[in-house]
């Protein structure tokens, strides 16, 4: 009897480490943005606050200086939706110190957190569609361009082509000095410019990656798909939107409460769902 009773709990405990990730029903819903397009978790001035990235248009190439970042607190409120104003069509972002990165179609800029100022654009040549960023602990700061296939960096002030020949490189994720680049529908790390595939089976683009607190990553495909990536590789699917039209674009994750932060982009709204 005793074994038997302990071969049931070695599978029940079996059954709980392989249960996959689940994504619990939305928490809020904050409407009325400008195509928001990423979503950052990131203290400022001692509170934790998110910062959304808004194309505010339908073309995500035009050079039109409406784009922005608006200011939301992680309850959803927006606390000013004119945080930063006199971009273009802004997608990712990443925080260096008191710097905001920010791609702006084919310039990384460079915003003062404190004035809310920009501080510098970097035009990087040959770009057309700048998507993601991600600053690793060396003080890189990486930027994709998904029409090019290639990511860019910069270093000491200068601009590089880090990688070539990445299809469709969007979404960037940094860990220590290795980075992650979503490319097409696989995943990728890159060290010292040498890359290894991590998982593959999406069914779109990636468009956004978080690491989870407790290892592995939660990933994005713009056109309405959520999937967990297991440490060891392994995809599985959280969430299916297209059907709706809603669009999951560049998440934002916080890995203290497990909140995933979904910008709908064409449906002007981000979404907060625990996982």
């Amino acid at each position: 009897m005793k074994n038997v009773l302990g071969l049931t709990l070695l599978l029940l405990a079996a059954a709980v480490q392989a249960d996959p990730k689940v994504l619990g029903d939305a928490l809020w819903e904050t409407g009325d943005l400008r195509t928001p397009e990423s979503v950052l978790v990131h203290q400022l001035d001692g509170r934790k606050v998110l910062l959304v990235s808004e194309i505010e248009g339908q073309d995500p190439t035009e050079a039109d200086g409406k784009g922005g970042i608006a200011l939301l607190d992680t309850e959803g409120k927006i606390i000013d939706q004119d945080f930063i104003r006199g971009l273009n069509a802004p997608k990712g972002m990443a925080v260096q110190g008191n710097t905001l990165y920010v791609s702006d179609i084919t310039e990384l800029v460079a915003i003062d957190l404190s004035t809310q100022k920009i501080l510098e654009r970097h035009p990087i040549a040959g770009s057309t569609f700048l998507n993601d960023v991600a600053v690793a602990d060396s003080g890189a700061v990486y930027v994709s361009d998904t029409n090019t296939g290639k990511v860019h960096r910069l270093l000491e002030g200068k601009i590089d082509t880090y990688l070539e020949g990445m299809s469709g490189a969007n979404g960037l994720y940094t860990d220590g000095d290795a980075l992650y680049i979503g490319a097409g529908p696989e995943l990728y790390v890159a060290r010292d410019g040498e890359t290894t595939l991590v998982a593959e089976g999406f069914a779109s683009g990636i468009d956004g990656i978080e690491a989870l607190a407790d290892g592995g990553f939660v990933v994005s495909c713009w056109v309405g798909l959520l999937y967990h990536v297991s440490e060891e590789g392994e995809v599985t699917q959280l969430l299916d939107s297209r059907e709706e039209g809603i669009h999951t674009a560049d998440i934002g994750y916080d890995k203290e409460t497990g909140t995933v932060y979904i910008p709908t982009f064409f449906t002007h709204s981000v979404r907060a769902h625990s996982l």
